[in-house]
């Protein structure tokens, strides 16, 4: 409250894949970017940039997520890193570890994996973990 202010969200789409799109590869975006698709590869906002990141209930990501503002209600299979605010809506399945600032989780939202509060002045860029069986 009397701290410094964080990004506000954006409250405009600049930019929408589509659900009959299917993306191999990175995407970078500054803005908002509302995923109703499929993109296997990292989707990361711009550094420094007000971001907002809306995945619908007909989308995944399998891939790193950062942002500073993310709405999940699809389905996203890898870690998140939001540094301003995460909101998982009953819909929203995420397989991978999730780094937040502040968090709202609706009824119905599941997450398998570790859920970490972290101060976004702290925060450090998660990695996907090598593919393969874990060696005992």
């Amino acid at each position: 409250m009397f701290g410094k202010k964080g990004h506000k969200p954006i409250s405009s789409i600049d930019s929408l894949i589509g659900s009959a799109t299917h993306i191999k590869g990175d995407v970078e975006f500054s803005g908002g970017l509302r995923v109703d698709g499929h993109i296997r590869g990292n989707v990361i906002a711009v550094k420094g940039e007000a971001s907002t990141l809306v995945i619908s209930e007909s989308a995944k990501i399998e891939g790193e997520i950062h942002a500073t503002h993310v709405v999940v209600n699809g389905t996203v299979i890898g870690p998140l890193e939001v540094t301003e605010f995460l909101e998982l809506q009953p819909k929203a399945r995420i397989i991978g570890n999730v780094n937040y600032k502040t968090i709202e989780i609706h009824l119905g939202a599941t997450v398998d994996g570790k859920m970490e509060h972290v101060d976004s002045e702290k925060m450090t860029p998660l990695r996907i973990a090598a593919s393969g069986g874990n060696k005992a």
